[in-house]
């Protein structure tokens, strides 16, 4: 496998924005990593809520100077998994990303069917799906999605890890795999990447390839570069705590 680690320095970056919201916190390296392989000309996310990993995308394409454009698609009113909000949380994301990302990227308010006009078909290299996490809704998602995808297409499952209540990613995974190439990252709930595209040209592509140990491999070396992260916002949080009690 062409990935030496040395050769992808981002992968060594730490996020600029972490919100209480942790479930991607694991999974940033990794985000950072696909932007600097794949170099991605549209990027879509469906599902942004705090915009932990949205944000660190953007923040992948703003240090490296791509000519990526980016867009995040939600309500931002939530759901039965992320919970129910109101417009504070938009607002909030809103804050941070516009003078940080808002040249190159946009918050679309919108429902993920509603967002389908505003993409060419064959216009997505790479699409992450976090929305609603019913087994109904992200084979929804994923198969009107599908189309948008470019021949370079790379999607994103998130939560394909968890199958307690009516969680349904992981069944839909096991279903795509059998059709695509694919690889799982088995930490922080489970990210699933599937290569939809018929001609992927970026070195993801040999991932797809690689027997159980080179995939063991990879995957304990992004989960000890997300464990860096995850550490970062633990300790940024107590000592929140800390200045709280002392006050």
């Amino acid at each position: 496998m062409s990935f030496p680690p040395l050769s992808v320095p981002i992968s060594y970056q730490m996020p600029e924005r972490l919100t209480d919201v942790s479930s991607w916190h694991g999974l940033i390296p990794l985000a950072f990593v696909l932007m600097d392989l794949h170099r991605p000309r549209v990027f879509v996310e469906l599902g942004t809520h705090m915009g932990d990993s949205y944000c660190a995308f953007c923040q992948a394409v703003s240090i490296l100077g791509l000519p990526t454009s980016c867009w995040a698609v939600d309500t931002w009113l939530g759901d039965e998994h992320a919970g129910r909000y109101d417009s504070s949380v938009y607002d909030r994301v809103k804050e941070w990303h516009d003078p940080h990302f808002g040249r190159f990227s946009t918050l679309l308010r919108s429902t993920f069917d509603q967002a389908l006009t505003h993409f060419s078909d064959g216009s997505i290299d790479l699409l992450h799906i976090d929305g609603l996490h019913t087994y109904e809704a992200v084979k929804h998602d994923f198969e009107s999605w599908l189309p948008k995808m470019s021949n370079r297409g790379l999607i994103l499952l998130h939560d394909t890890g968890e199958r307690e209540g009516d969680f349904g990613v992981w069944r839909l995974w096991e279903e795509l795999t059998a059709r695509y190439p694919a690889m799982e990252f088995r930490f922080s709930h489970g990210l699933g990447l599937i290569g939809v595209g018929a001609e992927i040209d970026s070195s993801i592509k040999e991932w797809f390839s690689l027997d159980s140990a080179g995939r063991n491999a990879l995957q304990q070396y992004f989960f000890a570069l997300g464990e860096r992260v995850v550490y970062k916002h633990r300790s940024e949080d107590l000592e929140a705590q800390y200045r709280h009690l002392r006050e």
